[in-house]
């Protein structure tokens, strides 16, 4: 064999071995601690699918935290203290009780620090007190008296903001089949979604309240009058910048159904991702719906 192919054939072999052995590194393993323990909503339902959805791309491993129960006593509650820095982002089903001082000044201090935060439904409900934690949710399940409220004009994609005190607080209607608008195409999250998709029986938030500053919208919803609504395209899905960390909002999801439906695996996991790295490489899952809903507007 002519030395120069011998070398060139050299060559292919190094680089097939180099490329094989890129393909074969391991993927590195995000760990995300999963808080449960307390909700109106039915978690020991849901934190099971949240878990699986996550673990299954291969890109998480979860760690689930379950508070005291609610009515528990100081002794309890004392002994839960997470020691949020393990983890590169924070995932929350939880709407109860307080957490003690000392684990809410450790978690500011977690995303102030750049850490990651995802907030799940009715997740965004609790610790009305809890002034940074609401810098945190932007918009929360509270009266109108609670702080502003944000809607978007389907027309120009323009925020909206209605000042605290004026129009409906929070609340929802029937659950029912809607649809769900992108508003940000361009997002890591919402990359690759399609421009509207059909989000199956769900409830359909209106009217959250809070400080909602440095928010970011990625989706919304027409909430029908005839449906109990407001007549408004409401925020479902969003971001929210709280010093130097990223919080990733999403507001469907009732129950365990609606959690593993295909929209909201996408949501969900790869706004997880966003949440704990600042960018998304998780793919859309290839059932995801990309046709339009034939309701609403």
């Amino acid at each position: 064999m002519r030395p120069l192919i011998r070398l060139f054939l050299l060559g292919l072999a190094v680089a097939a071995a180099s490329l094989a052995a890129v393909h074969a590194a391991p993927v590195v393993r995000l760990n995300i601690l999963l808080i449960d323990g307390q909700n109106n909503h039915q978690w020991r339902a849901t934190t099971p699918v949240i878990k699986e959805m996550l673990e299954k791309t291969g890109r998480f491993a979860v760690t689930v935290a379950t508070t005291p129960p609610k009515g528990a006593p100081t002794a309890d509650w004392e002994a839960f203290h997470p020691d949020f820095t393990k983890y590169a982002a924070v995932f929350s089903n939880y709407n109860g009780e307080d957490w003690p001082e000392p684990v809410r000044q450790d978690f500011e201090r977690y995303m102030a620090n750049g850490g990651g935060l995802v907030v799940f439904h009715a997740a965004n409900n609790p610790f009305p007190k809890w002034d940074e934690w609401n810098k945190m949710v932007g918009l929360a399940w509270q009266p109108a008296t609670f702080g502003d409220r944000i809607i978007v004009d389907d027309a120009t994609g323009r925020m909206i903001r209605t000042p605290k005190g004026e129009g409906p607080g929070a609340g929802h209607g029937p659950q029912h089949p809607y649809e769900v608008k992108l508003r940000d195409a361009a997002h890591p999250v919402t990359q690759g979604m399609p421009a509207r998709w059909p989000h199956l029986a769900d409830e359909l938030y209106h009217g959250q309240r809070g400080p909602a500053v440095n928010m970011h919208i990625l989706a919304t919803a027409y909430d029908d009058p005839a449906g109990k609504g407001t007549g408004a395209h409401e925020p479902m899905v969003y971001t929210v910048s709280y010093g130097k960390g990223r919080v990733f909002v999403n507001l469907m999801g009732h129950a365990a159904a609606q959690t593993a439906a295909p929209d909201m695996v996408a949501l969900l996991t790869r706004g997880t991702e966003w949440a704990a790295t600042g960018k998304v490489t998780l793919p859309l899952p290839t059932d995801f719906t990309a046709t339009p809903a034939p309701f609403g507007r």
